[in-house]
């Protein structure tokens, strides 16, 4: 017969950060304090729409920089000349706000079509975009942030023929800024190349086709950090528009492709796609031409070099228009900013939840009364908030920006911070408390079976079944007693 031996009895006292109820799990703090399980519920706000220059703007594109956490607007700046041009924006989380630096001009003649990634690498900002000024050659260039402000280096052409529609993104694993664009000068064909940020400049290796049946249009990228791949999501129109996704893998300067795969059977346009990294799914958002222009999305897993779907789900039934997807996750949430055309062309957000190969979505939130387009969303990891950036019909066609923090359940138990659980009766925030700690046992316990595992839930409650993140607890030795994460 199995014996359990005797413990050394092991506490730890600390400073209580809230209140401590008897026999529950116990945190323990950046500061030291410690502090019960518990899960905290967190109200969707929407911040006060900010112009940050009052002119027409067109094509705005947003960037969060980790490295300054700043975000970055590039914009087609209509009341000087149509340049290219980009302002810093700095959020403040305590009231959802947002405010500007100066603006820069990074273009000196007509540009459009400003598609912008951070690259982490280099701690560097990557715009790219097509220079109407040099015969819509697709180009690119590298800034850098410092304080409010930012500043460029020489822009780099990376197709030297008529470009549309460039999406940029920024592959982590191999270090690189991949840009997806249709070569007009190659007859629309869908193009990739992959960019090498140094210093102050991106160079380029060679492009490659990915897209050879037809005219592609509507392209969006982003990179899954799970399977270290590049997803491009587009129209095909050779193949009747439908909603197609490949998957591109960098090596080096260039990039292969597995085959292509249709998601939506109809015309397919507006497309935005962003990665959740909770779930490790693609979450591609598009207006269904073939179902009455409905903004829909649709959950892809990347496997190898192929991509697999769920089942479409619709979160706006009016004609839905200028999409933009972007992960906040610090809530796990996907965020689409689009233009309503079912509601006075309205800015307006849904929040979307994945599970497994589907996503649900809330209510959708309007976050500005008058008709917007050209939106672009940007997840600020420093300030925990969604930025929309927008050009504001209802006000002269500004340049306007919003914050937004989704409703979600906060969590404090991390896969490494639990350390027992509490003892001696509730203990009062700021009072000494003590814990139970690795190795001892808890005798505050109760309707535990013996013998059995438990696990510590997110609510602050302890049961067999784990949870995520997956923290174990202890293993009960009666009814009322729990040896503590052996």
């Amino acid at each position: 017969m199995r014996t359990i031996p005797e413990l050394e009895e092991g506490t730890h006292r600390a400073k209580a950060s809230g209140t401590l109820p008897d026999g529950k799990p116990v945190i323990v703090n950046v500061d030291g304090t410690v502090s019960a399980v518990a899960e905290t519920a967190v109200s969707q706000a929407v911040g006060t729409p900010v112009v940050w220059q009052s002119a027409r703007k067109d094509f705005c594109s947003a960037t969060f920089d980790s490295n300054s956490n700043k975000v970055v607007i590039a914009y087609k700046d209509r009341a000087n000349s149509n340049y290219g041009t980009a302002i810093v924006g700095t959020v403040d989380p305590s009231d959802n706000s947002i405010s500007y630096g100066t603006p820069v001009v990074f273009e000196s003649a007509n540009s459009t079509y400003f598609s912008s990634t951070f690259d982490s690498s280099s701690n560097k900002v990557v715009i790219a975009y097509i220079d109407n000024g040099n015969s819509n050659y697709g180009t690119a260039i590298v800034g850098t942030v410092s304080g409010t402000g930012i500043s460029f280096g020489s822009a780099a052409v990376f197709e030297s023929a008529d470009t549309f529609i460039p999406s940029a993104t920024f592959d982590n694993n191999s270090n690189k800024v991949v840009i997806a664009y249709a070569d007009v000068g190659n007859q629309d064909r869908g193009t990739a190349i992959v960019g090498t940020v140094s210093n102050t400049s991106i160079s380029f290796g060679s492009a490659v086709v990915f897209d050879s049946t037809g005219a592609t249009n509507s392209i969006s990228s982003t990179f899954d950090s799970d399977s270290n791949k590049v997803v491009i999501a587009y129209s095909d129109a050779g193949s009747s528009d439908k909603g197609t996704a490949i998957v591109g893998t960098v090596s080096s300067t260039s990039i292969s492709f597995g085959s292509a795969v249709v998601f939506e059977e109809g015309v397919t346009t507006s497309t935005s796609s962003t990665f959740d990294s909770l779930n490790n799914k693609v979450v591609i958002a598009y207006k269904d031409a073939g179902n009455s222009n409905k903004g829909t999305a649709i959950v892809g897993t990347v496997s190898s070099t192929s991509i697999s779907f769920g089942s479409a789900v619709v979160f706006e039934e009016g004609e839905t228009t200028n999409i933009s997807s972007t992960f906040d996750s610090n809530a796990n949430k996907v965020v689409i900013a689009y233009r309503d055309g079912g509601n006075s062309n309205q800015g307006t957000l849904s929040v979307g939840t994945v599970s497994e190969t589907s996503i649900s979505f809330s209510s959708a939130v309007v976050f500005e009364d008058s008709a917007s387009e050209d939106c672009s969303s940007t997840f600020d990891s420093n300030a925990n908030k969604v930025v929309i950036v927008y050009k504001n019909d209802g006000n002269s066609e500004y340049g306007t920006a919003v914050v937004f923090q989704p409703a979600f359940t906060s969590i404090n138990l991390t896969a490494e911070n639990y350390i027992g659980t509490s003892q001696g009766g509730s203990v009062a925030s700021g009072s000494s408390a003590t814990v139970d700690i690795i190795g001892s046992v808890s005798t505050n316990q109760s309707s535990l079976t013996a013998g059995q595992s438990y696990f510590v839930q997110t609510d602050g409650t302890i049961g067999t079944t784990a949870a995520d993140p997956s923290v174990f607890a202890g293993t009960a030795i009666s009814a009322t007693s729990l040896v503590v994460k052996t």
